[in-house]
C-alpha cells in the first residue's frame, strides 16, 4: 500500500526488476485514474504482489475481485501518509479482510500518534527498527537564503548559473504558484517542467516518466513527489516556498542525496517564516545554514 500513484508506479517497478529472481512471481499495480475494468481482467490471472493506492485497493477487494484469503503480508509505505486522515478509514477497511494470522510492516520517516494508535490496534506485540539517528538528512547539506517575496525569481535564477545542477526539484505550496514559477523559469531560458495533484494522471505520469529519464533538468512541484520518489540524478532540492510542518521539510528535501549520493537543500526564507524555520531544526535536530556566497561542489555534485 502507498499513498500515491507515482510511487505506487515506481514500488511496482523495482519490485518486478528484485522479482526476475524469482521464478514465475507476477506483479501488477493499481491506482485510481486507471482503468478498473482493465485491473478486473488482470486479477482473473494469479497476482503474487499487488501494488496499490487505498481507494483502488478497497474497490478491489471489496468487490472480491482482489481475494485476500492467502494475503498474509501487507506493507504500508508512507505509513504517516496512510494513517492520516485522508485515508486511514480506508486502511481500516482493508484491514477486516486480511486473514489471520498475518504479518503487518509499517515504513515511514515519521512516527506521529496516528501510527502508534494504528500499531496498538492491528499488531501484536510489534517489534520497532529506528534508523533516523544514522540517516535522517545524512548527505544532504541545508543553507537557507533570506529574501524577499518579490526576490525569490532573482535569487533562483543567480542560483541556476551559480550552482552545479545535475537535475534539481523546486516546491512550492499551492497549484497555482508551481504553475506560474514554472513559466516563468521557462521564460528564463532554463528546461523546466511541472507536475501537481490537479493535472491529468496520463499528463502526471509523462512528466514524471520523462523527468525521470532526465530530459529535464528541472521539476517545479507541490508536494505531491515529496515522499519516497527516487531519482538519482537529482543533486538540489529548492524550497522556493518554505514549509510549515518538519515532516513535509523532511520528506522534500530527502528527494535529493539519494541512494548514498550527496545532496544540497537551499531554502528560501521570508521574515514570515523565521519561526518555522527555528521550529524546524528543533524537531528535526538540524541546523540550517546561512547561504555562503561559493557553495563548494563536493558537497553536492560528486
Amino acid at each position: 500500500m502507498v499513498p500515491t500513484r507515482e510511487l505506487a508506479m515506481q514500488t511496482a517497478q523495482v519490485t518486478k526488476e528484485l522479482g526476475k529472481h524469482i521464478a514465475g512471481l507476477e506483479v501488477m499495480a493499481t491506482t485510481g485514474g486507471t482503468s478498473l475494468r482493465d485491473d478486473i481482467v488482470r486479477l482473473t490471472r494469479t497476482v503474487h504482489v499487488l501494488v496499490a493506492t487505498p481507494g483502488r485497493a478497497f474497490d478491489l477487494v471489496e468487490k472480491n475481485v482482489a481475494k485476500l484469503y492467502h494475503c498474509h503480508i501487507i506493507v504500508l509505505d508512507e505509513a504517516d501518509k496512510l494513517l492520516s486522515s485522508e485515508f486511514k478509514d480506508t486502511i481500516d477497511k482493508i484491514y477486516k479482510f486480511l486473514p489471520s494470522p498475518h504479518q503487518s510492516m509499517l515504513f515511514s520517516a515519521t512516527f506521529p500518534m496516528t501510527v502508534k494508535v494504528f500499531s496498538q490496534k492491528h499488531l501484536k506485540n510489534p517489534y520497532q527498527i529506528n534508523l533516523m539517528d544514522e540517516l535522517t538528512l545524512k548527505g544532504v547539506t541545508q543553507y537557507y537564503a533570506f529574501v524577499e517575496e518579490r526576490q525569490k525569481i532573482h535569487c533562483l535564477n543567480t542560483l541556476f548559473n551559480k550552482l552545479q545542477i545535475n537535475q534539481s526539484i523546486i516546491f512550492c505550496n499551492s497549484v497555482n504558484r508551481v504553475e506560474l514559477l514554472a513559466k516563468k523559469i521557462t521564460q528564463l531560458g532554463y528546461s523546466c517542467f511541472y507536475i501537481h495533484a490537479r493535472m491529468q494522471q496520463h499528463h502526471r505520469n509523462r512528466v514524471f516518466h520523462d523527468f525521470r529519464e532526465g530530459n529535464c533538468r528541472n521539476l517545479v512541484c507541490s508536494d505531491l513527489i515529496t515522499r519516497g520518489i527516487d531519482i538519482q540524478a537529482v543533486n538540489v532540492v529548492i524550497n522556493f516556498d518554505f514549509p510549515r510542518f518538519a515532516e513535509t521539510y523532511l520528506h522534500r528535501i530527502g528527494r535529493s542525496g539519494r541512494f548514498g549520493h550527496l545532496g544540497l537543500a537551499i531554502n528560501f526564507v521570508t521574515y514570515e517564516d523565521r519561526y518555522n524555520v527555528y521550529r524546524i531544526e528543533q524537531e528535526l535536530d538540524t541546523e540550517i545554514k546561512p547561504i555562503p556566497a561559493d557553495i563548494d561542489p563536493e558537497l553536492y555534485a560528486m
